[in-house]
């Protein structure tokens, strides 16, 4: 894909590439009628993923020129793709486009909350005729066709964004988590990938070999995955290196993750921004509110938020959506302004363009920064307008552009808190290796022991093999240090293990449970055209 000649010419300095990752573990649970952690899904799909949709197509539409980066992990589009979390989905937005209307009346006499209950519910009108009508249910389909419109670049990941680093010792499990995300990339977008998400962008040196060998292009890793490469980099974070496997590497710009992800100096802590934790489902009488929240009297969102951050206070003031938005667009400009006076202090010393490498959690936008879809909108109009400075680009564009780069060897780094690998390992969930590792030694051990298994036994292991990736999950490592979650990831993980052990036992008795089997083979219905073999 390359960009506009247009966007080439004039008094052209530097790129902005802005890379959106969008990821959410793989949560499916038909036995149940009303699965609380599927809402994690219909949340963001409702606040970020088809708002994101509609202002893309909202700049296609007004020509608008744009380029955005953007990784759809497997276990998020084989999400997208559920018949039964869509049908789901549009029964929990049926439930809160009837709130809305309930709303509208309790707040009759309260002008400003009133307004606001009419704009949510106005929205969600809005958000139903985008799934149902104009993208029909398929949201995979909808963000591919902004890829061959060449709008957008989309990138592969690993098949259950495992935490590599922690695998390393058995490189087959690599492997493994490669070779399925990717092919389950071509399955979902009908082409190869360019670049690849390394999951919490944790590198560890032999890893690009693995990503070469798989026809990837480049990646992006940390800050000082970059800078503390060897030798160190003559332009940088500001232009990729190369590593000796020929992988091109791009590193993060810290300076554009303090402006928008800092907790402390980030705009979306900008008094006019909507209270996150201010929702109705904690405020309201408990009958008013029950039929919305979960069955079990278990409160969730609703994302009926009627309050502004204000401050560091618990005396909130009411929001204006109207006020927040112009912020937004402020935030914008002034994002765009620092960047610019970056490009003015580090560009006279480069013999090429700078390019400023802006990874963030896709869910930011929107879900946990309600405007911050509006700052991505404000910020693409502005980069595209009068300003000649600064243009968006994707990485791929960035090497057609400029495909020599410095051979460095890069240094092992992750995102995670302190930059390693901490957060995925101590003292909290350094128990789940060890079981990672033998329920790898026992899938491939199987295997390797039915090279040529078919039937009833095929299917028991090429299901083993899902639950062995679906185990190897770095979100549950991440939920257990957390602790907010840790009940849901534990069980999650010992539920994998536990089948991965029970599997094995029959294909060894030579006596397959088929009702069992084909309940699990429901239940985690991933990667469904998956080979066993790939694990000897």
């Amino acid at each position: 894909m390359k960009a506009d000649s247009a966007a080439c010419k004039g008094p052209l300095q530097g790129y902005l590439a802005l890379i959106l990752h969008s990821h959410l573990p793989f949560v499916r649970h038909p036995e149940y009628d009303d699965a609380l952690e599927e809402n994690w899904l219909f949340e963001c799909i409702t606040e970020t993923y088809l708002p994101l949709l509609l202002i893309m197509d909202r700049l296609v539409k007004e020509r608008v020129d744009f380029r955005l980066t953007m990784s759809l992990t497997p276990t998020l589009v084989s999400m997208f793709d559920d018949s039964l979390l869509r049908s789901r989905y549009l029964r929990r937005l049926n439930r809160l486009i009837e709130l809305s209307g309930k709303e509208i009346t309790r707040t009759r006499s309260e002008f400003r909350m009133n307004a606001l209950a009419k704009t949510y519910r106005k929205r969600l009108i809005e958000i139903k005729d985008a799934f149902v009508d104009r993208y029909k249910l398929d949201l995979t389909d909808a963000f591919a066709g902004l890829q061959k419109m060449g709008r957008i670049e989309i990138l592969a990941s690993a098949a259950t964004h495992a935490y590599l680093p922690l695998l390393a010792d058995d490189p087959a499990l690599i492997k493994a988590q490669i070779k399925t995300g990717i092919d389950h990339y071509r399955h979902s977008f009908g082409c190869g990938p360019h670049g690849f998400w390394l999951p919490e962008c944790a590198y560890y040196p032999g890893l690009d070999k693995l990503l070469c060998d798989n026809g990837v292009r480049y990646t992006i890793l940390e800050t000082h995955g970059i800078t503390r490469s060897r030798p160190a980099p003559a332009y940088g974070i500001y232009a990729p290196a190369e590593c000796p496997s020929g992988l091109a590497v791009f590193g993060r710009d810290p300076d554009s993750s303090k402006q928008v992800w800092s907790a402390t100096e980030g705009y979306p802590g900008d008094c006019n921004y909507r209270e996150f934790y201010r929702d109705i489902a904690y405020e309201l009488d408990h009958d008013y509110i029950t039929p919305y929240i979960h069955p079990a009297g278990i409160k969730t969102d609703t994302g009926f938020k009627y309050y502004r951050i204000t401050g560091k206070t618990e005396n909130k003031k009411p929001y204006s959506m109207k006020k927040a938005e112009n912020t937004a667009v402020r935030h914008a400009g002034d994002f765009i302004s620092k960047k610019v006076e970056k490009l003015d202090e580090i560009g006279h010393g480069m013999p090429r363009k700078p390019v400023f490498v802006a990874p963030f959690d896709t869910e930011l936008f929107g879900h946990w920064w309600y405007e911050g879809p509006v700052w991505l909108e404000a910020l693409t109009r502005q980069i595209s307008g009068r300003q000649k400075r600064l243009r968006l680009i994707t990485l791929s564009d960035y090497l057609e552009e400029y495909p020599d780069n410095q051979k460095v060897l890069p240094s092992m780094s992750s995102w995670g808190d302190r930059g390693y690998n901490q957060r995925w390992l101590n003292t909290k969930n350094d128990w789940i290796y060890k079981h990672l590792y033998h329920a790898a030694w026992t899938v491939k051990n199987l295997a390797v022991c039915h090279p040529s298994a078919r039937g009833l036994v095929r299917r028991a292991l090429n299901q083993a093999c899902r639950e062995l990736l679906l185990a190897q999950s770095s979100d549950w490592a991440f939920m257990i240090e957390g602790g907010k979650t840790a009940d849901y990831a534990t069980k999650r993980l010992k539920t994998h293990l536990i089948r991965i052990d029970r599997l094995s036992k029959q294909i060894d008795a030579g006596v397959i449970d088929k009702k069992w089997l084909e309940a699990i083979e429901q239940q985690d219905n991933i990667f469904r055209p998956i080979n066993y073999r790939d694990w000897a």
